[in-house]
């Protein structure tokens, strides 16, 4: 019985260990040592950490009007860009498991921007906005593509946004798609001859039925949007004079480019945290409307 047991915790410590290992290395001590930051005035660079206590998180709280403006404005960013991800994505999976020849073409088309990387993208539709929209415009005399979508606040919020569904919303297509080829086809046919309609289908039958899958897309959303750095960099860099500036890029120039990493870690560690509760509510709740099999 021993040796038996001895044989299985080496087991567990021979596949196990390393991956633990390594968690603790890359995930564990780096969120320990930010923590332990956020309570230190410390420039990111000399030796010298000095203990503030919460001085760091008083001064958020009270003081930092740039960080609210960046968290309202990441908040409205992530509630638009979740809706829209999650009901494009949805559709498009709806249509394209349909019998149709360019079904396949059009699954991959739709998925591609999502290989190309967010800075190279970002800068891509900074070309289309300026360049492209303006060419556009100019020919065809039509007033949305001779806006200054990089110039002003609402227009370069919405440009971001456009961007963010654009390139994600592929993604969640191909789960969507997976759960929708899942759905039992005897249950959708008892459903035609009973007469119920295309939508009562979709309302009362599919979108139960695919419930886990929407409870992974719109972690996966959530998490995207309140993350959102790299777009934003390439976009708009938070201009207009700071209006479109996301908490990612506010705690990036926080920490790096004002090197005041103490007050930037705290802020990330209060990121982390509202970005956990949320996204853990979301998941009980998705959950808790998921079909019991």
């Amino acid at each position: 019985m021993n040796r038996k047991k001895t044989s299985q915790l080496t087991q567990q410590a021979v596949f196990v260990g390393p991956a633990i290992i390594f968690f603790s290395l890359i995930i564990v001590m780096p969120f320990l040592l930010g923590l332990y930051y956020s309570f230190t005035d410390w420039n990111g660079v000399s030796g010298e950490v000095s203990w503030i206590g919460l001085e760091n998180y008083k001064q958020i709280f009270m003081h930092d009007t740039g960080f609210r403006d960046s968290f309202w404005f990441t908040t409205k960013f992530t509630i638009l860009g979740v809706v829209l991800t999650n009901v494009l994505g949805f559709f498009l999976a709806y249509f394209l498991i349909k019998p149709l020849k360019t079904r396949n073409f059009l699954r991959t088309v739709f998925f591609m921007p999502n290989v190309i990387g967010g800075l190279l993208l970002g800068f891509i539709w900074q070309f289309i906005f300026v360049k492209g929209f303006s060419a556009i415009g100019s020919a065809t005399g039509i007033s949305f593509f001779n806006l200054p979508w990089l110039g002003t606040e609402n227009t370069a919020f919405w440009a971001i946004v456009i961007v963010f569904v654009w390139q994600t919303a592929g993604y969640l297509m191909v789960i969507y798609i997976s759960s929708l080829n899942n759905v039992p086809k005897d249950i959708l046919e008892a459903a035609e001859i009973d007469g119920a309609s295309r939508f009562q289908v979709l309302r009362s039958i599919i979108i139960p039925l695919i419930m886990p899958a929407a409870t992974v897309c719109l972690f996966l959303a959530i998490s995207w949007s309140f993350k959102m750095f790299d777009l934003n960099l390439s976009l708009t860099k938070g201009g207009p004079f700071g209006s479109t500036e996301s908490v990612a890029m506010n705690i990036y120039n926080e920490a790096f480019a004002r090197n005041r990493y103490g007050l930037g870690t705290a802020k990330a560690i209060i990121f982390f945290v509202i970005v956990a509760v949320i996204t853990t509510l979301q998941v009980k709740l998705t959950k808790s409307k998921e079909v019991k099999a």
